[in-house]
């Protein structure tokens, strides 16, 4: 996605919708960290880091990593963790961050969904799902300069040669 395209989706959930501030979060989580659909939904409360500015995260093969995150997703992430979602919880979110309506931790088609109708509401036309938000994120990283390997870390990815397909 361009950036503007990012722009325009995250900005697309209208405060009147019901689970706005949840997909809020989900959407600048996905985005301002890259992550992977399952890291989203398996995020749990004590993985944010909110007051040092990251996220820890456990990857493939359960490797954990530190993420930085900014001031929109620790915003969007805030509102939505103060406001809907002590309504959310019911006692069964088995203490993940990203929850459903019925109170239960966000499953993967949850997330796909989530993405799928932002993206209409923002008026993009082509495919995006919760991977479109991470390649955005490292293409528009190191676009800006940031370091490959930086991206790497970030990515939580093994290997240099799968990050360095967003160089081209």
């Amino acid at each position: 996605l361009t950036v503007g395209e990012v722009e325009a989706l995250l900005g697309s959930a209208s405060i009147d919708q019901p689970l706005a501030w949840r997909d809020r979060a989900l959407l600048e989580l996905a985005y301002g960290a890259g992550l992977r659909v399952s890291e989203l939904c398996t995020l749990g409360l004590t993985d944010l880091l909110l007051t040092e500015n990251l996220i820890r995260v456990f990857g493939k093969g359960s490797k954990e990593r530190l993420i930085p995150i900014g001031r929109s997703v620790i915003g969007a992430v805030s509102v939505y963790l103060h406001t809907m979602r002590p309504e959310l919880d019911r006692g069964k979110s088995k203490g993940r961050v990203l929850l459903n309506a019925r109170g239960q931790p966000l499953s993967r088609v949850g997330a796909w969904g989530v993405v799928k109708r932002a993206a209409q509401r923002a008026g993009i036309t082509k495919r995006v799902t919760p991977h479109t938000l991470r390649h955005s994120f490292a293409t528009h990283l190191l676009e800006g300069g940031a370091d490959l390997r930086a991206v790497q870390e970030m990515l939580g990815r093994a290997d240099l040669s799968t990050t360095q397909i967003y160089t081209h």
